[in-house]
């Protein structure tokens, strides 16, 4: 796929001149950052906006309306939440165990002029509180990751995960501990990515 730029990320998402700048912001820490701690594959550097920005912002959209407090499951290099709390997200929390990227998120958050919560443990540390909805990109099995969120969305909230190429079998392997309403949605950025769009999560 072309590479996508600030320009095109402004194009297709629509965001206003005041977030750009808070997303170029955003960049230039992540490039710094990089240079000492591996936050994104290094190849992925070259199209930042697409393959991280894009990819994350797009699921913007899809959180329930209204949604206050959201729950970022293994932040990382905070995508998507981070990304989410730029675009609005009035209480975004980031949970990431590893010391040195928690550190990132705080500085990259600073530097955008964001408000988050950053939770520097490991998510079942976390001690659980009410969300409307929980997000992750690219961290484990579906049923791990409903496991995980299940605690801060009990029977209501909604789910948001960017899953790859494998979403069919995860989907099948999670249907004999869970039950949920299924939404699937064709990533903007992966041709073999779907956005998974889960409400009315409860245990079987």
């Amino acid at each position: 796929m072309a590479r996508t730029d600030a320009a095109a990320f402004q194009r297709t998402t629509g965001v206003s001149r005041e977030t750009l700048e808070r997303f170029t912001a955003y960049e230039a820490v992540l490039r710094k950052w990089q240079k000492s701690i591996n936050l994104v594959g290094p190849k992925t550097l070259d199209d930042v906006w697409g393959r991280h920005f894009l990819d994350s912002a797009q699921l913007h959209p899809l959180l329930p309306e209204g949604a206050r407090v959201v729950v970022d499951l293994g932040s990382g290099a905070g995508f998507p939440g981070l990304v989410l709390a730029i675009l609005g997200v009035p209480e975004m929390h980031l949970i990431e165990s590893d010391a040195r990227k928690a550190a990132f998120l705080r500085e990259a958050a600073r530097a955008t002029g964001v408000s988050v919560t950053v939770h520097n443990k490991r998510i079942e540390a976390v001690e659980p509180f009410r969300a409307d909805a929980v997000t992750a990109r690219a961290l484990a099995p579906l049923a791990d990751l409903l496991s995980w969120a299940h605690p801060f969305l009990g029977d209501g909230g909604t789910a948001v995960f960017l899953k790859g190429q494998n979403v069919e079998d995860e989907l099948t392997a999670t249907t004999k501990y869970w039950k949920m309403r299924v939404e699937r949605f064709d990533s903007l950025t992966d041709p073999t990515g779907t956005i998974l769009r889960l409400s009315g999560i409860a245990r079987v």
